[in-house]
């Protein structure tokens, strides 16, 4: 099954789906990679100016969410620039394989590049049942840089 654009979207979290948003959960052999729900929210809440936190919506069903930073200061070889991506995506267990994730990565590409971005930047954990092959089958490619423990890919909006 795939999805289509018709009726996956992305919502702003409110009080309204705050619920259904916690009750997104990866599979078992994922949670190593990607922090809960509950944690991104928190942070979305103390990184306010940068965190852009969104539920993957299909229909009246939750079956994801997101995270993007936005603009943040990134510390390079001494140096610092700014740099804007995907923090978190967690697709529900039951629900990946259907294109959410593809779906999610290309939402947050686009609202990067209305905002003028020209490089979306995303970190993963290495291991069996990490995402890596999902990010590099999206045109990701690793730049080489590591971030506690992360490999970090870069995927070109130009």
């Amino acid at each position: 099954m795939t999805t289509t654009t018709t009726t996956v979207r992305l919502e702003e979290i409110t009080s309204k789906n705050l619920d259904a948003a916690l009750g997104i959960r990866v599979r078992p052999d994922q949670e190593f990679a990607v922090a809960p729900v509950v944690k991104s929210l928190a942070e979305a809440y103390v990184h306010r100016d940068a965190a852009w936190p969104r539920l993957i919506m299909d229909g009246d069903r939750a079956v994801g969410f997101l995270m993007a930073f936005l603009d943040i200061d990134w510390h390079e070889d001494g140096g610092s620039v700014v740099r804007s991506g995907l923090w978190r995506l967690n697709i529900a267990a039951d629900e990946q394989g259907k294109g959410y994730g593809r779906f999610a990565v290309e939402a947050v590409a686009a609202e990067l590049r209305r905002r003028g971005t020209k490089e979306l930047y995303v970190s993963w954990h290495p291991g069996d049942h990490g995402p890596e092959n999902f990010y590099l089958g999206l045109g990701f490619r690793k730049n080489g840089e590591v971030v506690e423990d992360e490999t970090v890919g870069v995927l070109d909006l130009s």
